[in-house]
């Protein structure tokens, strides 16, 4: 078993820190100051984020948006376009899962390799 404290691990700004990474998934916590935003991206896996402290907004190309705080999960399908602002300061747990999810770079065959 393994177990963390995530509100009171010390992750710096634009560092974040990796929990854990296996074939099952990936855990993440992300310290993202007020006003600061990932930017609208998408990812190869089903991404649930869960907001640990502080407030953000998450809203997608096509309007939808889900705003909260300390508690609110959310999950996103697999290459789903989104973007996160910390309307305050916020510290945020993700999760990636499978890891790496279908399409991944990481997946890709090496150039020159043969099948």
């Amino acid at each position: 078993m393994q177990a963390w404290d995530t509100s009171t691990l010390d992750v710096e700004p634009h560092f974040p820190q990796v929990l854990r990474s296996d074939d099952e998934g990936r855990a993440i916590v992300i310290n993202l100051p007020a006003g600061e935003e990932m930017q609208e991206h998408q990812v190869h896996e089903r991404a649930w984020l869960l907001v640990i402290d502080g407030e953000v907004e998450l809203s997608a190309p096509d309007g939808e948006s889900v705003r909260g705080g300390a508690g609110l999960l959310v999950h996103t399908p697999p290459n789903e376009r989104h973007d996160v602002r910390a309307v305050s300061d916020a510290r945020l747990v993700l999760l990636l899962v499978p890891w790496p999810g279908d399409g991944h770079p990481s997946q890709r065959p090496a150039q020159g390799a043969s099948s």
